[in-house]
């Protein structure tokens, strides 16, 4: 007869397919909020713009370029490839998002993030939504962060490349 597992013996086994999951998660995170800016990277650059923090043209050119950062991360960690950098660069843009968003919140700024989409003023009588959108943008902080601690995961170009299956050892 065998002793139950307890959760912490079955941590081991899961935390790989975890780690699939918030690899997954995040990617689709960036491929959707890329996706849904390259279209129109004017409008992107209005969005940055509306965070009032930087002078104008500065502005529209990280908003044009926003996107295809995006992309390129959701890309890598859809393929697993450069996890824990991607997922480096995944938290210091989310946390850059957060201040960005409490900054604009603590102002008085009447804005729509432009997190998955065009953004930049709102309309009169439109109320922004900033708590929201900090709880989700610290949730997808909270999914890099897994990844900058655990990056190998299973199917994945990093581990494919180090011939590497993911350790069982929570000290990696």
């Amino acid at each position: 007869m065998t002793a139950p597992r307890t959760p912490a013996a079955r941590w081991p086994a899961v935390r790989p397919w975890l780690g699939v999951a918030a690899r997954l998660g995040l990617a689709a995170v960036w491929l959707i909020a890329g996706g849904s800016k390259v279209g129109d990277l004017a409008a992107s650059g209005r969005a940055v713009n509306a965070y009032q923090v930087m002078p104008y043209d500065v502005a529209t050119v990280i908003g044009a370029a926003l996107p295809f950062v995006e992309l390129a991360l959701g890309v890598l960690l859809l393929l697993g490839l450069a996890t824990r950098l991607s997922a480096a660069v995944s938290a210091a843009l989310l946390v850059v998002f957060v201040a960005g968003i409490a900054s604009a919140w603590s102002r008085g700024l009447a804005i729509d993030c432009g997190c998955f989409g065009s953004g930049g003023q709102l309309a009169e009588g439109q109320a922004p939504s900033y708590l929201p959108e900090i709880l989700r943008d610290l949730g997808f902080l909270a999914l890099a962060g897994f990844l900058l601690i655990w990056p190998r995961t299973p199917v994945s170009v990093d581990g494919w490349l180090t011939g590497d299956v993911p350790v069982e050892d929570e000290n990696e």
